[in-house]
């Protein structure tokens, strides 16, 4: 089994292999938040890249996540925050979803042969759904505005720890090197590390600190959501 990691969706062209896996992480916040909205018991999420996409089906009456710059857009049911998405709220529902940097991540990916969501809150289903693949697994870090960041990358590292100890893995480039030694360095206290980051700066300016450390706690959800590319929505995969 290869591992690769691309460390932004500005190189992803370089990466791309028709047959792979594809992994899409978004760790502040949308992939945390999308598996937080099926363990919930949303349907299915349609990730939507376009803001006017999301403003149109608002009108239809869909029940839509909108979110730009870290901030709730105005004309959104609910924002970004993986706390947004209760039972109450999701069970039973279809999510219209657009976020800053995942939704888009997730457009670049859509015509992979399987196109997967990840977050330290999945990591342990995620891995388990991965030993069954014979595909080659790329890492999709959707960073922000296609600049690498330290979470999603930090969540490569702690990917490659856990399934190497499960399989027999082949690294694909220095990204994965460079993710592990990161995740060596942090997995002590990731959320003391990533203190200094910048995307956890934006957080706190915002009032989501507590996001944060949610989306650095691992295990906590066992879904494993999944892109359908007949309808172009996600649902979980259990």
């Amino acid at each position: 089994m290869i591992l690769d990691i691309c460390p932004s969706p500005a190189l992803y062209p370089f990466y791309r292999q028709e047959h792979d896996t594809l992994i899409v992480v978004d760790i502040f916040r949308a992939s945390t938040t999308m598996c937080a909205m099926l363990h919930h018991g949303a349907a299915a999420i349609i990730p939507v890249a376009d803001i006017d996409q999301a403003r149109a089906y608002k009108e239809k009456g869909f029940l839509v996540g909108a979110e730009r710059h870290t901030r709730k857009c105005d004309f959104a049911d609910c924002g970004n925050s993986p706390f947004d998405y209760t039972p109450e709220r999701v069970h039973g529902r279809e999510v219209v979803f657009t976020t800053t940097n995942g939704t888009r991540a997730i457009e670049q990916g859509k015509d992979t042969r399987e196109l997967l969501i990840g977050s330290f809150s999945n990591i342990g289903a995620l891995t388990r759904h991965c030993l069954h693949t014979t595909n080659r697994i790329v890492i999709l870090c959707a960073g922000w505005h296609n600049r690498i960041n330290l979470e999603d990358t930090l969540f490569g590292g702690a990917f490659a720890e856990l399934l190497s100890a499960q399989s027999d893995v082949t690294i694909g480039s220095d990204a994965v090197r460079i993710a592990q030694l990161l995740w060596q360095r942090a997995k002590a206290d990731p959320p003391v590390f990533l203190k200094a980051s910048d995307h956890y700066a934006r957080l706190l300016a915002n009032g989501a600190e507590g996001d944060a450390a949610y989306c650095l706690s691992p295990d906590t959800v066992s879904v494993v959501p999944v892109y359908h590319r007949a309808d172009k929505k996600i649902r979980a995969f259990r």
